[in-house]
Order: C-alpha cells, then sequence, then structure tokens
C-alpha cells in the first residue's frame, strides 16, 4: 500500500489551493505556492543526489522554511532527520553520523553550526536562505531545474522521519516514524480528537523540530487545509498579541507555556479567546488548568504521548469530556492499558484503578530505533510499546499520569510520585513552579528536594514555610525535607524541565 506524509500539503493544495497555510510576521504562503515550493526544493534536494530512502537532516526554526524544505524531503522520497535548535557542532554530528544523514539542511542563521558538524562527519550541507557565495544554497540548486511533479510514493510502513528522543539516560536513540504513523496520527488529532473546522486557526509556536509541535500544530493544521501561525520563538506577552490579531482559535503548547501565559495576561485588558487549548509534553497541575480556564475562558485538554507514539497515545477531547488531572481515553484506533512494572520480558495487563507501566499498541506506534535492535527489543513486546511512563486507568477509560519510571523516588522504601507533590506545592501562593527530585540520601536512600520558583510578585517564603506547608498536606513519607530557590528552572527544546539537570545540580549540596 503506497503512502507518504507529503500528502496531507499536496492534498490541501490540490482541495483549497488559494487558502493561507502559513503566516510568519507579514508574510503570508498559500497551500499552491508551499506545495509549489516544497515541489522546486525537492527537485534541488534530487539533484543535490538524495535519493528515496535517503536520510535527511533539517536545522531549521520555526519560519516558513521549515514547512517547505521538510515537505521537500518528504516529496523527493527521503526521510526527514529535525534535529533540535540547541546542539552544539558536536551534537549535530552525533545526529547526522548516527542517522547516516546523506545531506544536511539548514537555515541561514545555522549554517556556521551546520558546516562545523559537516566539515567534522562527511555530511554536505545546503542553507536555506543565505546570501550567495557561502556554499551551496538549496533555493540556487533548486532555480535551474524543474520542480517534481509530484511527491516520490513511499509505501506506508516505510520510514517518513526520524526523532531523535532527548537521551535522558546516554545518547540519543533515532525514533523511526513511518508514513502510516505520522498521516493517522495528524488525522486523527485533528478530525476525532479536536475537531478542526474551516474556520480554525492554529498558532505553531511549539518547535516544529519537535514531536508535538510537528504532528499536532503542523501536519494537524496542514492535514485540514487551515492556517497555521508560527512563532520562530515562544514570548508569552508576544503570543497573546499573536492570537488577538490573527484570530487564533487552537492553542497548543506545554505547561511552562500556559504558566507564562498567565504571567503575562496580567493587568492586560484584552485577551484572546481561542476555542480549543491542548496541553502536552509533560504534567499539567491542575491548579494551573483552574487558573488558566479563569483567565481565558477556556479549559485546557490535556493529552499524553512520546516522539515514540507519533506523539498523541490520549488526549481529552470536547465530545468525549474533560477531566483535570487526567490525559483523557485513548485516541481514535489505539490501545493504551496499564501493566505490571517489573516484568519485562512479556506484558502482564492489570484492572481499573491499578498503578503500573503505561503501554500502548496501535497505528502510532513506531517501528523502533533506528539501528538499535536491542534497546526496540526492550520496549516493543508483545504487539505493546512500553513508555517507561506510570499510570492508572479508570474503568471509563480515562488514564492518569502518576510519574515517570526514572523520575520515581524512593525514600526508606516507600514510592514516591514527583507530580503528586508539585500539585500540591502549587497550591501555596508563593510557589509559581516547582519541580520535585529525588537526591541521594545515606539514611533512606533517597531524600526529596522541592526545587521552587516564586510567584512573580510574590515575597519569597522561607524553606520552612515550603515544608510545613506540604508537611500539612501530604503523607509523612511524601512531603519534601529539603526546598531550595531558583530564578528559573532548566528547561529543553521542548520547555519540559530537565530534572536530570537538577539531579545533577543538588546532588552533591
Amino acid at each position: 500500500m503506497t503512502l507518504s506524509l507529503a500528502c496531507t500539503l499536496a492534498e490541501s493544495a490540490r482541495r483549497f489551493p488559494k487558502q493561507v497555510a502559513v503566516i510568519e510576521g507579514e508574510h503570508r504562503v498559500s497551500y499552491e505556492e508551499l506545495w509549489r515550493q516544497a515541489r522546486s526544493l525537492a527537485a534541488g534536494l534530487r539533484e543535490l543526489g538524495v535519493q528515496p530512502g535517503d536520510r535527511v537532516a533539517l536545522l531549521c526554526p520555526n519560519t516558513v522554511d521549515f514547512p517547505r524544505a521538510y515537505f521537500a524531503i518528504l516529496g523527493a522520497g527521503a526521510v526527514v532527520v529535525p534535529v533540535h535548535l540547541l546542539l552544539t557542532a558536536d551534537e549535530v554530528g552525533f545526529v547526522l553520523t548516527d542517522s547516516e544523514a546523506r545531506l544536511l539542511v539548514c537555515a541561514a542563521g545555522f549554517a556556521e553550526v551546520a558546516r562545523q558538524a559537516g566539515a567534522a562527519t562527511g555530511v554536505p550541507v545546503a542553507t536555506l536562505g543565505e546570501e550567495e557565495g557561502r556554499g551551496t544554497r538549496l533555493e540556487d540548486v533548486a532555480a535551474v531545474v524543474r520542480p517534481l511533479a509530484s511527491y516520490e510514493p513511499r509505501q506506508a510502513g516505510d520510514p517518513a522521519v526520524v526523532l531523535y528522543t532527548s537521551g535522558t539516560t546516554g545518547r540519543p536513540k533515532g525514533a523511526v516514524l513511518t508514513h502510516l504513523n505520522l498521516v493517522m496520527n495528524a488525522t486523527v488529532n485533528s478530525f476525532d480528537a479536536n475537531g478542526l473546522g474551516r474556520d480554525d486557526v492554529v498558532l505553531g509556536c511549539l518547535p516544529l523540530f519537535h514531536t508535538f509541535g510537528q504532528t499536532v500544530a503542523m501536519n494537524g493544521a496542514f492535514r485540514c487545509g487551515v492556517p497555521l501561525v508560527l512563532q520562530p520563538r515562544f514570548d508569552a506577552a508576544a503570543a497573546i498579541e499573536l492570537m488577538l490579531r490573527e484570530n487564533v482559535t487552537v492553542f497548543l503548547g506545554v505547561p511552562t507555556m500556559y504558566l507564562a501565559l498567565l504571567e503575562a495576561a496580567e493587568g492586560r485588558a484584552e485577551l484572546p479567546a481561542p476555542r480549543l487549548c491542548i496541553s502536552g509534553g509533560a504534567a499539567l497541575p491542575v491548579p494551573v488548568q483552574e487558573r488558566f480556564h479563569a483567565t481565558f475562558g477556556v479549559p485546557v485538554y490535556e493529552g499524553y504521548g512520546l516522539s515514540e507514539t507519533s506523539p498523541t497515545a490520549t488526549v481529552n477531547q470536547p465530545d468525549l469530556g474533560n477531566r483535570p488531572g487526567t490525559v483523557g481515553p485513548p485516541i481514535w484506533g489505539v490501545e493504551v492499558e496499564i501493566a505490571r512494572p517489573d516484568v519485562d520480558d512479556r506484558i502482564e495487563l492489570l484492572g481499573p484503578g491499578e498503578p503500573g507501566e503505561i503501554v500502548v499498541r496501535g497505528h502510532n506506534v513506531f517501528a523502533g530505533y533506528l539501528n538499535r535492535p536491542e534497546e526496540t527489543a526492550a520496549v516493543l513486546v508483545d504487539g505493546w510499546f512500553r513508555t517507561g511512563d506510570i499510570g492508572v486507568k479508570d474503568a471509563e477509560g480515562f488514564v492518569s499520569v502518576v510519574d515517570r519510571k526514572k523520575d520515581l523516588i524512593i525514600r526508606g522504601g516507600f514510592n514516591v510520585y514527583p507530580r503528586e507533590v508539585e500539585d500540591t506545592l502549587l497550591g501555596h501562593p508563593a510557589v509559581g513552579q516547582v519541580a520535585v527530585i529525588g537526591v541521594p540520601d545515606e539514611r533512606y536512600g533517597e531524600e526529596i528536594l522541592a526545587v521552587v520558583v516564586p510567584s512573580e510578585g510574590a515575597e519569597r517564603p522561607g524553606a520552612e514555610e515550603i515544608v510545613e506547608w506540604a508537611r500539612e498536606r501530604l503523607g509523612r513519607h511524601k512531603y519534601p525535607r529539603r526546598v531550595e530557590f531558583v530564578d528559573t528552572l532548566p528547561l529543553g527544546p521542548s520547555h519540559k524541565v530537565l530534572k536530570r539537570e537538577l539531579r545533577r545540580q543538588f546532588a552533591q549540596a
């Protein structure tokens, strides 16, 4: 069966040619024009030797060049390897080598890092938008050849994108996602879960090199043929202005973005009123959901997924009800269950209300880790993907994520789930953000440490006050004995809190 992820753009260009596809500042590009430009760049890739099945790395921010190049690579029948923008040249080089990339396509602003990585690995570099005389420009190559007539046909099970995981332990791994994985996830998110319509406008402030922004925002918008408004770098105050100016109806973000929007909203007379707000990437505390609903007048629908699940596995949905504190039921066509976490060689499912490891089966589950058969076999067991997350599922199918298996704190033999402690601490009026981690302790094995960012404008509380607040509201084995105050929490490129960095920072203290 042939299927290409490129059809998400090609079909909308055929059906809605004059509809605006991408808005970037004052720049507007129609579906017809965007697909023409992608086909032109695809022909340029062919001239540079890219063949169907080759892997092509893409280093580009949230500008119109990202979808142009992304769909050019897919249109040529190649596999996209998105590279996140915060990597050093050495780290980019690792991705190039590990993915066996045939070419690195980069935006002009990242040319220096790209060339350093390319020189170290022997991978050629083609730039987008850079002035002439500075190496190979993909547009120049494309300008002298005829655009491809259409996209190269691929098999549904062929690789479409290789997404490198954040690598919480050791080197990152390339998750291989197929055309079927990504076409289905964009389709199900847009039509079944989110109910996008012809009048919707999607804000693309999530990094497009990351799975959430790429699949749910960009591919989801293109699947429906609606405008995608790009914000090259997230800024909450600017995002509010952008939503007002472009009449954005759908906002997709991670918890730190929702917190930033709440801070930016203080004192403003006019706020946007999107019809749909979706959170993913990390746990969104219930108090934050409640504050956002009260401030913006719209509920937040929390979902759950991973790079390996394309990404969406579950999500609260307008048609099925919203239950804050849960990540909703499984999306259409996907099974999500809870399995015994201590059994590695097989899947033993648990009943409703029993905590265990979240496992996923369906059209969204990836093909495996690139060139890592042993690590693939460890997570793909009995047809299920083992997520490494601990959760519970109620009798009506709504899933709650308790915590990461890796983030679980074991204090004196008792399991402590950081999310529960964080949700409690966020109820303190002086706590703006918090991350709870385990640090080594001679007596208990691990001790509970709360890293707190005070609320803006609030007087900084004492550590003893925070400890006492938690002690009154949590079990004796759960409340933090240590509190550290910081100005900001370390964030990864997808705006997740990097708890490994906090553990490294405070483990020796």
